[in-house]
């Protein structure tokens, strides 16, 4: 599962990061880098961008990018 088909308030741990060069590396500076948990804040109304909760700040990320994240999903007992 990629990060762009996380829902609002779900939390996930990040797998991997795609992306290629200076993409990936941005996504890396952002601090999405595996095994760190983020969480679905919101979307905007036409579902592009999102907004993430990632290592205590709100980042807001297109879409396109978020589709080269690949994320594990927590469940309920997981999530602390």
């Amino acid at each position: 599962m990629t990060l762009d088909r996380l829902k609002i308030g779900e939390t996930a741990v990040i797998k991997t990061v795609g992306g290629e060069g200076a993409l990936r590396l941005r996504l890396l500076d952002m601090g999405l880098i595996p095994r760190t948990k983020v969480k679905m804040l919101k979307r905007a109304p036409m579902g592009d961008p999102l907004d993430i909760i990632v290592r205590g700040y709100e980042l807001t990320l297109r879409a396109d990018d978020a589709k080269n994240i690949e994320i594990e999903p927590l469940t309920g007992g997981e999530e602390k």
